[in-house]
């Protein structure tokens, strides 16, 4: 009984002194440590501190925001692109978080909206896809079931088709809708990823995809989407093995079909200069594609060899139109009226005029940037665009070219006000990224993506099932399509793309309502 005792007393010691002895070791350690302040001062006690530093960014996320507090984007942001893509819905209940005594934009509603069937809507071919079923919730779990649907596209009608290039080239690109995926390369994201989005939008149809500067991939091709290919300073996908523009390359691009246009990338709203991928992500795939070395970072030039202002910029670009026979825009980050008005001068001089041109906010978002550039250059996309709309009507070019317009325009409200105050088109990223799993973990730099997106890592990839995110990123585009209609109703249009600066206020917090045109005019 003794020696049974003994034991137990024994094991109980050694059990208390392997947390003390490695306790001990700790607090060592961090008297000795001449890094961290805090450590030396208060040692043990002060890894409170960094841990929760660690876990800071999630608390703040899940806990303690407001839903609508949360940046980039806040709570109810992320809800609607979660209901959208997964029940393909965005009904709410009670009202809206919004403090409407603040001062904000306000889209103008009519007191004679228009009538479901005097919208200017094509509704056929229905889209066959998957949505969820909630059967019963509680507080530890959520029972539900995928089911089969057939849902109304929300095209437009062929007379509101929006045309790139119609007065220029062999091959004008039509839109039979009005939003698409904005530029996100392979290699910024991993290939599962690419794939769902390029699935998601060929299913719905009616839009478009752009490769981002990493060139196309196959992943790109395999939902038969159509395809906007950007091409950068750094020529990914049209250069030679030495890194000169290859003429060869290019016309491989512009003869592939689901190709239909190109795009000159000057910026990029988060990044103002050229662009910046991680060496972990550079895979052999990705290499090959960009025609770089396996695991070195990519850090694109600033800016197009051999262009360094807007008459050169524009005789390359108009090359490449006679060459390829293919629309050919270019996208800016506007930092100054003088240099809208510069560049659309040279349009006006040179009578060659981009067949659109992709305006980025300054709040755009990016898979790798650098703290300066994204807080502090570019101006926002609600300033950038109209002051590119109303420079082109200055020169009389408006009828001549589109705006498509980009940053944080996830929603059908902010689609329609940027729609009012000059934009065409839109494209969206982040967005669509959420629609195939992007939580917001504001890792996209690093590889490490807890959910497969922003990652070219195969393990970390496996989260992300390809056969079932496609049919939320088709789900979602479709939900903002029909969005996009139901407030083009409710302001009495029959389409959302007679939306002008007219439909958009601005309430100020002395209940002052101004119109958009005044407001910038004040600017």
């Amino acid at each position: 009984m003794n020696t049974w005792f003994m034991i137990f007393f024994i094991t109980i010691i050694v059990i208390l002194m392997i947390p003390a002895f490695f306790l001990l070791w700790l607090y060592l350690h961090d008297i000795k440590q001449s890094e961290h302040s805090v450590l030396q001062n208060y040692p043990l006690l002060g890894k409170i501190r960094y841990i929760l530093e660690k876990v800071g960014p999630e608390l703040r996320q899940y806990l303690f925001h407001h839903d609508l507090e949360g940046k980039p984007f806040n709570r109810k942001q992320f809800e609607y692109v979660n209901k959208a893509g997964k029940y393909q819905t965005s009904l709410m209940g009670y009202g809206a978080e919004r403090d409407f005594d603040k001062d904000g934009l306000y889209l103008v509603n009519d007191m004679f909206p228009a009538k479901t069937e005097e919208l200017k809507i094509n509704q056929k071919p229905k889209i066959e896809t998957f949505i969820y079923e909630i059967e019963d919730e509680s507080l530890f779990n959520r029972k539900e079931h995928h089911k089969k649907v057939k849902i109304n596209p929300a095209y437009l009608q062929e007379e509101d088709y929006v045309l790139l290039g119609e007065n220029t080239v062999k091959k004008p690109f039509r839109l039979k809708g009005l939003i698409g995926q904005s530029a996100m390369s392979y290699g910024s994201l991993g290939e599962n990823a690419i794939t769902s989005l390029s699935l998601g939008l060929g299913m719905a149809g009616g839009t478009w995809m752009n490769t981002g500067e990493g060139s196309i991939s196959p992943y790109h091709l395999k939902g038969n989407v159509d395809i906007i290919m950007q091409i950068s300073p750094g020529l990914f996908g049209v250069r030679d093995k030495d890194g000169h523009f290859s003429w060869e390359e290019f016309k491989k691009h512009a003869d592939t079909d689901q190709i239909k246009a190109f795009e000159l990338k000057l910026g990029q709203g988060a990044k103002t200069r050229g662009g910046h991928v991680d060496g972990a992500k550079i895979t052999e795939e990705i290499a090959q594609i960009r025609k770089v070395k396996v695991g070195e970072d990519i850090n694109s030039p600033n800016r197009f060899p051999g262009i360094s202002n807007a008459e050169e910029l524009l005789s390359f670009l108009q090359q490449l139109r006679e060459f390829g026979g293919k629309p050919v825009g270019i996208k800016i980050v506007v930092g100054s009226e003088e240099q809208v008005n510069n560049l659309v001068g040279a349009m006006k001089r040179t009578e060659i005029i981009p067949d659109f041109i992709t305006v980025d906010g300054g709040e755009g978002g990016t898979g790798a940037s650098y703290y300066a550039l994204a807080y502090s250059v570019g101006l926002p996309s609600f300033s950038a665009v109209p002051l590119v709309d109303d420079c082109l009507r200055k020169y009389d070019l408006r009828d001549r070219t589109k705006i498509i317009a980009s940053g944080k325009l996830l929603t059908p409200d902010k689609i329609a006000m940027a729609l009012c105050i000059g934009a065409d088109l839109v494209n969206i990223a982040r967005g669509f990224m959420m629609s195939v799993g992007c939580i917001m973990a504001q890792v996209c730099h690093k590889n490490t993506c807890p959910v497969g997106v922003a990652t070219t890592d195969k393990k970390l990839q496996k989260a992300l099932v390809i056969e079932e995110k496609k049919f939320r990123v088709c789900n979602y585009l479709v939900t903002l399509r029909q969005g996009l209609f139901d407030l083009a109703a409710v302001s009495g249009l029959d389409s959302p793309t007679k939306f002008k600066r007219d439909h958009i206020k601005f309430h100020s917090e002395f209940k002052n309502f101004t119109n958009w045109s005044e407001v910038q005019s004040r600017r």
